[in-house]
């Protein structure tokens, strides 16, 4: 299991990082074995939320060869245009590649910041991944019945452009779009367990053997990993109580099962759960006191996952 850190945008208790905290957080992340340093994407959000590509930015001369993905971006809410011509140059500038994780997004609230009707969302995602697409490898594109393209490119583009995936819960509709059309899959770790992402998992196989497409050449990821790593179970119980159950409302039971939340022991067999259901990265948001969260997993968690803590293990993607 390949191992992915969040960048800490949100505020959830010790403040908004300065741009030097996070080229420390990304520097000390990939010191300690993170190969990929993400970004998730809101514009307005329960806490403060710094801008994610704006976040990724921030950290390239800290970030070395790492991968950097968004996990994910919303076409439909930036405009797939303004969004491609950011990716464009986060991978033109990186010395690493780039995944482009791209999904509708869940919070009416970003729509309704930019006047898009959020009952579009998925019309307008679809057409707007064919253009993020067809701008990022420099391809004529095609107008749909949302977005005028016509004539359009970037440049400069990426001598490697980035890869596409989608950022889906599991549904069988999506499923079926993204094996048609995606290069990767970025599950959503709070909104399922080990049992549910290996049933998604089948299904996207089926449908992606279906196309015509090898199911062991696709890649995929959880994204959105909260952490914390506590001996204390007054503290993991705080954490799940009064800071996520709050913002996500979600049972804290429930995302105590979903989550590695708690003592190293639990965050060892919930993700070797995930391992054996067939994830093959995981990306962690440490929640508080960010480093030395990223520090105890590395120390406690990291080595009893298989490839967990030998990068040489680690598959690419």
């Amino acid at each position: 299991m390949e191992l992915g850190a969040h960048l800490p945008l949100a505020d959830f208790g010790d403040g908004i990082p300065t741009g030097a905290d996070l080229r420390t957080y990304a520097a000390e992340a990939v010191d300690l074995g993170f190969s990929i340093l993400s970004a998730n994407d809101h514009l307005v959000w329960k806490r403060p939320w710094l801008d994610g590509p704006a976040a990724l930015a921030a950290i390239l001369g800290a970030a070395g060869g790492a991968t950097l993905a968004t996990s994910i971006a919303l076409p439909v809410v930036r405009h797939p245009v303004v969004l491609a011509k950011a990716l464009a140059s986060l991978a033109f500038l990186a010395e690493g590649p780039v995944i482009a994780g791209l999904g509708p997004g869940s919070s009416s609230a970003d729509y309704h910041a930019v006047g898009v009707p959020f009952s579009e969302r998925w019309a307008r995602f679809d057409e707007s991944v064919r253009l993020v697409r067809s701008l990022l490898h420099g391809e004529a594109v095609i107008d749909g019945g949302f977005y005028d393209g016509e004539g359009l490119s970037l440049s400069p583009l990426p001598e490697v452009p980035p890869q596409i995936w989608f950022g889906s819960w599991g549904s069988d509709a999506r499923l079926r779009r993204m094996a048609a059309v995606a290069d990767g899959w970025f599950a959503s770790a709070y909104n399922t367990t080990p049992d549910r992402f290996a049933d998604a998992r089948s299904r996207l196989d089926a449908h992606l053997a279906a196309a015509g497409r090898d199911p062991t050449a696709f890649p995929d990821g959880l994204a959105t990993m909260w952490l914390h790593v506590t001996d204390d179970p007054r503290d993991a119980r705080g954490v799940l109580e009064d800071l996520l159950a709050p913002i996500l409302a979600r049972p804290p039971d429930e995302l105590g099962r979903q989550l590695p939340i708690g003592s190293a022991e639990h965050c060892v067999q919930l993700l070797r759960r995930y391992a054996a259901a067939g994830a093959q990265r995981v990306l962690l948001w440490p929640l508080r006191d960010s480093v030395a969260q990223l520090q105890a997993f590395a120390e406690q968690v990291a080595p009893h996952i298989e490839g967990g803590n030998d990068p040489a293990a680690r598959p690419q993607p």
